[in-house]
């Protein structure tokens, strides 16, 4: 088994990643500007339904991209113990935790207050502090009982004064006799009772807004969100080359434009440039790890505080973290089902099948696809602490890999933004634990 060298070894990250940063820093600033551009804020949480703010010219601030920015930028502690203070407990979700604790330090600021731009925000270490303050909410959560909550709680913590509209996301359980991963009954009338709900959220935009909504321009945006998550999974798709020309950290790195950043030019440009490179790795034989010797699967959510530090954590152990549940079952992955003429069935349907809202039976079948088409050799599971919805289904996930593949798994503990849950000596060895069974295969000639 290899060790981690006694040099610091560094991942292979992909080049091109960097530039969203660029666009996440362009995206919050113009975010922080609003209100002076006489613009509304939305504050939402859960799938990516930015598409029908954009298309109404309303900025938004969504809640787990927030949190996520906190925690890469180090600006996470004010909001998470303004919100402890206030009385949520620290085992809550740390997103919600955080983005609450952003509501509690609005009110302190005075809802309305502007704060500042947000590079003099981001210098100051008061991101959390200064964020615009909502106009609206909207609630589109899938399964996860905190986020059908979280705007409740903001709501309330805004004195029930600011308008809220929630998206019910049905549960897709999957036990009708024609039930299959995108098909049968049971899934085509909950796209259709999505469908419904996405129409009257457009309604309650133009009623808060005063104007009629433009259809047309949402189509418009969405033609941009289905090119760039082409583009996205194609160069995935690229990655079951040995060695992976990028890892699960680049799409993690890579998330921003299909999650929350404006539909359009930008976000196609950027994945062509993303594919671009993995397409000249491939022709290299350039791979994300150096000397890959394992090529394994990440289950659960990222942990935001740490993508380069497990990055280079696993290549020092010469493992590429080639795929992962939360990069590769969601965020437009199912590209193909969105009509740019009527967008709107094909946005419901990326919104069904997120990484959180299958039945185990349903998740677990997509997941093994994943670890044939990558030929994973092993799994790890990040059991986030605070991410019940991430983290329930793991034990079935460990047990049919194990069962049905083969592959050692590890499981892992940490959190989405709360670094204190994050014990590197524990996540070692059962790292190292999986790594040991996966060489003792190999030298008893199983094949993962």
């Amino acid at each position: 088994m290899s060790t981690v060298a006694s040099a610091p070894v560094k991942a292979n990250r992909l080049k091109t990643s960097s530039l969203n940063n660029q666009l996440v820093n362009d995206y919050w600033a113009e975010v922080f500007e609003a209100k002076q551009n006489g613009k509304l804020v939305c504050w939402y949480e859960g799938v990516a339904i930015n598409p029908l703010m954009q298309a109404a010219d309303v900025a938004w601030v969504h809640g787990e991209a927030w949190s996520a920015l906190l925690a890469a930028r180090n600006n996470e502690e004010p909001a998470q113990t303004a919100a402890e203070h206030r009385g949520y407990l620290k085992e809550l979700c740390s997103y919600a935790r955080t983005h609450i604790g952003c509501g509690v330090l609005a009110q302190k600021r005075g809802a309305e207050a502007s704060g500042s731009s947000f590079a003099d925000a981001l210098g100051a270490g008061l991101l959390g502090e200064r964020v615009p303050a909502p106009d609206m909410f909207i609630s589109a959560y899938p399964y996860c009982s905190t986020g059908q909550q979280w705007d409740e709680m903001l709501y309330r913590l805004f004195g029930k004064r600011i308008p809220i509209f929630n998206i019910s996301v049905p549960w897709v359980w999957g036990n009708k006799k024609d039930s299959q991963y995108l098909g049968g009954s049971e899934f085509n009338e909950a796209v259709q009772f999505m469908v419904r709900q996405l129409r009257e959220c457009m309604n309650f935009i133009a009623e808060h807004t005063g104007r009629k909504y433009d259809f047309d321009r949402l189509c418009e945006i969405m033609s941009y969100v289905k090119q760039a998550g082409r583009l996205r999974m194609e160069a995935m798709d690229l990655c079951m080359a040995k060695p992976a020309p990028a890892s699960f950290f680049d799409w993690t790195t890579s998330l921003a434009p299909v999650n929350f950043i404006k539909g359009g030019p930008a976000i196609v440009d950027y994945f062509t440039k993303v594919k671009a490179e993995v397409q000249e790795r491939l022709a290299a034989g350039e791979g994300a790890v150096r000397n890959e010797q394992y090529r394994l699967f990440w289950d659960g959510i990222m942990n935001w505080n740490k993508i380069g530090w497990l990055a280079n954590k696993f290549a020092g152990y010469e493992a590429n973290m080639v795929a992962g549940r939360y990069t590769h079952m969601g965020f437009w992955h199912e590209w193909e089902s969105i009509d740019v003429q009527d967008p709107l069935a094909g946005m419901a349907i990326n919104y069904l099948v997120c990484p959180i809202n299958l039945s185990a039976p349903l998740m677990i079948e997509e997941i093994i696809k994943l670890c044939r088409k990558y030929e994973i050799d092993g799994m790890v599971l990040h059991a986030a602490r605070t991410c019940r919805a991430f983290s329930n289904p793991q034990y079935l996930i460990a047990e049919a890999v194990q069962k049905r593949l083969g592959i050692p798994v590890a499981f892992i503990e940490g959190d989405m933004v709360d670094e204190s849950f994050y014990k590197d000596e524990i996540v070692s060895s059962r790292v190292e634990a999986m790594l040991e069974a996966i060489e003792s295969r190999r030298r008893a000639g199983i094949a993962a």
